[in-house]
């Protein structure tokens, strides 16, 4: 599959949980420089398929292939870090206490021993990136305002630079506009479709105006199975999706 452009491919996914099978021999592939929405009812295994991308979660079977070849089916979550997998849960895991600039500082790609944070000095090139994620993350105005004071649409703003600060290749989004206002979730679209011009970006989302506003391809899981894909007019129109997933009677 990567001979096709693909970034992530993961083949016969099976994850079960005292039982119940949240991927059932799921296989599913993106490519690189897309933005892919997932979407499915509660108990689809959205979230199962990023926990096992990004290592949180080890499949009963199947495999994960990132980039060139790389199974990372068996890697820990920092080694999948490490070659470019970033994550963003749900509900924004940051730095409280930190400004948002420090935020992203501690974010970067770089040698986090205790002596190293203390007294490392940025390069220009580093200070110039966090500048540009700034600009990015619609916080350029507010590096050194406290994360806790910021709204919760900018917090997630916040993490999703995180995320880019660790110069990931791979972002894994989940559920981004949860909680937002209109505004924010507007922004947060047009954030994640500047970000897919230079990264791959799969995104689990249930706001389905928010998925038509940035999707150009939907996957439906459903029982931890891939149920369809396709453009969010054909998803929608899907006999199944509108059965299983719209709840059409």
């Amino acid at each position: 599959m990567t001979d096709r452009g693909s970034i992530i491919y993961v083949e016969n996914l099976t994850v079960s949980f005292d039982g119940f099978k949240a991927l059932d021999a799921l296989s599913f592939f993106m490519d690189y420089g897309e933005l892919r929405l997932v979407i499915g009812p509660n108990g689809a295994g959205k979230t199962t398929l990023l926990d096992v991308i990004c290592g949180k979660v080890k499949p009963d079977n199947g495999r994960v292939i990132f980039g060139r070849d790389a199974d990372i089916s068996t890697y820990r979550e920092h080694e999948i870090a490490q070659l470019g997998v970033g994550r963003k849960f749900q509900t924004p895991s940051i730095y409280l206490h930190h400004t948002v600039r420090e935020n992203l500082e501690l974010s970067l790609d770089q040698d986090k021993s205790v002596w190293a944070m203390l007294f490392r000095q940025l390069s220009s090139t580093e200070r110039d990136r966090l500048d540009e994620i700034l600009a990015m993350i619609g916080l350029a105005e507010k590096p050194h305002q406290i994360a806790a004071s910021l709204s919760h649409g900018e917090k997630q703003w916040l993490e999703i630079g995180m995320v880019m600060a660790q110069d990931a290749q791979l972002l894994l989004i989940d559920e981004p506009v949860a909680g937002m206002t209109d505004y924010e979730t507007e922004q947060t679209g047009l954030l994640l479709q500047a970000i897919a011009k230079e990264r791959s970006v799969l995104v689990i989302e249930h706001d389905m105006q928010f998925v038509r506003q940035i999707a150009n391809k939907v996957s439906v899981l459903h029982e931890g199975r891939l149920l369809c894909e396709g453009s969010v007019d054909e998803v929608q129109n899907n006999e199944q999706v509108m059965e299983i997933y719209l709840g059409r009677g």
